[in-house]
């Protein structure tokens, strides 16, 4: 008799999500295959010391490991303490992420067979010193030579793994988002905003992520509307504090929020989302503000571009982003249409039926012999 299917999760802080889209993809996909009859381990990161120990969550299985180190060290003897329980058992692991994917030689030594998401190409952004670019630099290398396979979020990313291995071993899978078809208005007036009339935009407060060009281009004039900037800013860090600084009355700094019912209100009542990422593959903020059909004004690149579509605007530079919102932000027929797209450009690539399914249909093909590959519907 075929024994359950066995997938354990590694590389996330754990779930349920509460730290990124890693975490996002991790609930999503585990949720998601219990209801289909698999058995899913996910390995979660706590902080302090103590033994592992397991419990259940929403029918999901969870290792919890202690560690007592904090910040990326406390990530990378995470990891390590993860795979080196993970390969005591012959199942089936996915590995989210190449940070630590020099561990994973462990995994292939014991004939565990592993899945591992590349993610982006880390060690090429600007944010990065040598050393860490070092790391990440080996672990892209390590990941592809070591994994059974890959996962690549973005056609472009595929190809930049192409560089390193045959392109058989590469699937593309993108990321998915919930589709927002209403939300509720008060999450958005308690902020002390006017529902239709505010841009918005979500990221870290990085150079590569725009911050700058988009605030001080939608600070050259009267715009009428707010332009809310989601993400902690510290006067004391001096990007942080130039991009304060070049700030108009119409900017809302609103902090970082982690509240899904809030983000969602915000995405919902948003006339537009601008997206200022300039490297990395499909980013989840990006695949949810077009399931929350936001019209999208995105950073020229071609990460963005296959992520957003024809139907999004695009800018490279203060100047452009500058014309981009004179053109945009009177005319609504134009935004109406935007937004029509991008729920379009959702429903044709980005919905979690179709991201979790293309996953268990490639994870199906690496199960170790005996386990059965045959789930309810």
């Amino acid at each position: 008799m075929a024994k359950t299917s066995t997938l354990r999760i590694l590389g996330t802080r754990g779930v349920p999500a509460a730290h990124g889209g890693f975490e996002t993809f991790a609930e999503h996909l585990a949720l998601f295959l219990v209801k289909r009859g698999w058995r899913v381990v996910v390995y979660c990161q706590e902080d302090g010391v103590g033994p592992v120990f397991e419990d259940q969550w929403e029918g999901v299985e969870r290792v919890h490991i202690p560690v007592s180190q904090t910040g990326p060290k406390g990530t990378i003897v995470f990891d390590w303490q993860a795979t080196a329980h993970a390969a005591r058992f012959g199942d089936l692991c996915l590995t989210l992420g190449y940070n630590t994917a020099v561990f994973c030689a462990l995994l292939r030594v014991k004939g565990v067979p592993n899945l591992i998401n590349m993610d982006g190409i880390e060690w090429s952004r600007a944010k990065w010193g040598t050393v860490a670019k070092t790391w990440f630099w080996l672990n892209d290398w390590a990941g592809c030579w070591l994994g059974n396979h890959l996962v690549a979020d973005h056609p472009e990313i595929k190809r930049h793994l192409e560089t390193r291995v045959r392109g058989d071993k590469v699937t593309v899978i993108a990321y998915g988002a919930d589709a927002i078809d209403a939300a509720d208005e008060a999450p958005v007036r308690e902020l002390g905003l006017t529902p239709g009339r505010f841009v918005t935009v979500i990221a870290r407060a990085e150079p590569e992520n725009s911050l700058l060009e988009i605030v001080s281009a939608f600070s050259r004039k009267r715009r009428d509307c707010t332009l809310v900037v989601l993400g902690k800013y510290d006067r004391g860090h001096a990007y942080q504090r130039r991009v304060l600084e070049a700030a108009s009355d119409e900017v809302k700094f609103v902090g970082a929020i982690y509240d899904k019912t809030v983000v969602a209100a915000l995405r919902y009542h948003s006339m537009l989302y601008v997206h200022g990422h300039q490297v990395g593959g499909t980013n989840p903020s990006l695949v949810e503000a077009l399931g929350a059909g936001n019209a999208v004004l995105a950073h020229d690149n071609r990460f963005n571009r296959w992520v957003a579509g024809d139907g999004a605007s695009f800018f490279a530079g203060a100047d452009e982003c500058a014309k981009a919102f004179d053109a945009l932000l009177t005319d609504s027929a134009k935004l109406t249409q935007m937004q029509a797209a991008s729920r379009a450009r959702h429903g044709e690539c980005f919905t979690w039926d179709k991201i979790l399914g293309d996953y268990e249909a490639l994870l199906s093909g690496y199960l170790p012999a005996g386990a059965s590959a045959t789930h309810a519907v």
